[in-house]
């Protein structure tokens, strides 16, 4: 399964996206217990659907999204960065 693509696929089905960036991180923690499932991820989400949307409240947008990469132990660890198009653009 390309990741990246599993990823973007569903948060597109849960949002409107402006602009998505990835990158796998699992080389770095190599050896670590986590490391055995899952991977680790960065994304950057950019999304007028965080339009007054806490910090937080953008965290559990995205991750609702991803609930079954999660459940299914594709992904271990995932860093967000989920901004709107003006934070992002300006």
């Amino acid at each position: 399964m390309d990741m990246q693509q599993a990823i973007e696929g569903r948060l597109k089905k849960a949002i409107v996206l402006q602009a998505f960036e990835f990158r796998d991180d699992s080389h770095l923690h190599a050896g670590h217990a986590g490391a055995k499932q899952g991977g680790h991820y960065t994304i950057l989400v950019v999304s007028e659907s965080f339009e007054n949307a806490s910090r937080l409240n953008r965290q559990r947008i995205v991750k609702e999204a991803l609930n079954d990469l999660f459940s299914d132990g594709l992904i271990h660890a995932l860093s967000i960065k989920a901004v709107t198009p003006d934070e992002y653009f300006s």
